[in-house]
């Protein structure tokens, strides 16, 4: 006697009811392509060095992201390497071992999997569902089950939860943990605001914050920027237009053509303030020292030109001079900002925009709080010396020199300034303050610091100095 079939039949209908329907197989992990993108961007800052806002854009483009997608790739991306250290203390306490000895592609995973369940509001089973499936996607069937059990762990508690666990016993450690900065970075802000650790606090959180985007006005008038825009008057710069919830600049015509550009609002004003500093004598000669990429130069160029001056950028590199030229300025130098091709004391108004460590826009550069280390300050604080003790030598009796940093560290603002200003017995520091109207919490001056809690602005710093009337360069 035939014995009845054992289980279902692989082939054709079953004798009674409708086919089966076929089983989804579990066991393989559907292509997410959000995910997949925010991983490829920490990879490439991982092992390239690459800067995240270049990356990123590329992906969504040769991927056809947009709209939520695109938004949910770029949250993870950068808010993810933004909470690196942060995510890295919690993840510490979930791996039986350093995380040293975890393999890199493997902890690009394992934070990407831990952003989702401790900030933000992805559902905790969803969030390590979908990251064990990027794990099979990338690396393989064993480190796929290695990240659900850590993130599982992870899970177990929110992030209060977690930093109450994990709460250092330093207050600038705890304070650095709570807003996801490296200790250095928290000890420059609290140094830089007084010694106020809460004031510290709330400055590091507002840092870690997406920022909006904001346009400038260049050869258009504000208003019609906000009506081509969509976007809001900056509170702080007659030029500024702020983007709520980011936007999209690069399909506004007038971004594409030149009459409008993304610059920060802090970087406006510190440019304006320049320019409508007062000055002795003539006003035909304007020079941006370290002009790349060239934003405050294409705006410090247009109000030469609309008062009869030229402004001269120089820059050192040659392909951030070409941008430069793009940006819409006519003359631009490729040459050495410590050695610049012009006569001592034959400028009216000198910007020095120095490099430096960038600690003031950290919001914009996720990676960059984690890539940035204290042993790049010595370099940057002797470059920065000789580009200012060049500076000077330019600057004629009576025109005005605005030493701008994109940092709220000591070392690269008031320091500086007091060390040229030692040398150089001509000069004489100006009250930056009246030069920013408008613009509230400046401090005790003469300097001015812009803060993102304070102003929604990059923490950029401002001297303004002018060599003294009568004083012929040494």
């Amino acid at each position: 006697m035939t014995q009845p079939s054992q289980g279902p039949r692989r082939n054709g209908p079953r004798r009674n009811g409708p086919p089966r329907p076929t089983r989804p197989q579990l066991h393989k992990p559907t292509r997410d392509v959000v995910r997949l993108t925010a991983y490829d961007v920490l990879k490439a800052v991982r092992v390239d060095g690459a800067y995240a806002n270049l990356v990123l854009p590329k992906l969504l483009t040769e991927r056809n992201l947009s709209g939520r997608d695109a938004a949910l790739a770029t949250e993870l991306a950068y808010g993810t390497l933004r909470a690196q250290g942060q995510l890295d203390t919690v993840l510490s306490a979930c791996v039986d071992r350093p995380l040293a000895q975890v393999d890199p592609p493997v902890l690009d995973v394992l934070r990407l999997g831990a952003y989702q369940l401790l900030r933000t509001r992805i559902p905790p089973h969803a969030a390590v569902s979908a990251t064990v499936d990027v794990a099979r996607t990338v690396l393989s069937a064993g480190p796929a089950s290695f990240t659900n059990a850590v993130l599982r762990k992870v899970a177990a508690q929110d992030l209060p939860a977690w930093l109450v666990q994990l709460r250092p016993a330093d207050a600038v450690d705890e304070v650095a943990l709570e807003t996801a900065h490296p200790r250095w970075v928290a000890q420059a802000f609290r140094d830089a605001l007084k010694g106020d650790l809460d004031e510290a606090r709330t400055a590091l959180l507002a840092d870690d914050q997406r920022p909006e985007v904001h346009l400038v006005a260049r050869r258009m008038s504000r208003a019609e920027l906000v009506a081509d825009s969509g976007g809001a008057p900056g509170p702080w710069s007659p030029r500024a237009v702020r983007l709520e919830g980011g936007g999209s600049p690069g399909d506004l015509a007038a971004v594409r053509d030149g009459r409008a550009a993304v610059q920060d609002e802090g970087s406006q004003l510190v440019a304006l303030a320049l320019a409508h500093a007062p000055v002795d004598g003539s006003d035909l000669t304007w020079v941006d020292l370290c002009a790349g990429p060239g934003g405050k130069a294409a705006l410090l160029a247009g109000i030469a030109a609309e008062r009869g001056a030229r402004l001269v950028a120089i820059e050192l590199q040659p392909h951030r001079a070409e941008l430069v030229r793009k940006s819409g300025v006519r003359e631009v130098v490729t040459a050495d900002g410590r050695t610049p091709p012009l006569a001592d004391g034959s400028v009216d108004r000198v910007l020095l925009d120095a490099p430096c460590s960038g600690l003031g826009a950290l919001r914009r550069r996720p990676e960059a709080r984690w890539r940035r280390q204290p042993s790049d300050l010595p370099g940057l604080t002797a470059l920065q010396g000789e580009l200012l003790a060049a500076a000077v030598r330019l600057l004629r009796p009576g025109g005005v020199l605005a030493y701008v940093t994109c940092s709220p560290h000591l070392a690269e603002t008031a320091v500086p300034v007091l060390d040229v200003l030692r040398q150089h017995p001509e000069l004489e520091q100006l009250d930056a303050r009246p030069l920013l109207p408008g613009v509230p919490d400046l401090g005790d001056g003469p300097a001015v610091q812009l803060w993102p809690h304070r102003h929604g602005t990059d923490a950029m710093f401002l001297a303004l100095l002018r060599r003294r009337p009568g004083n012929q360069t040494p």
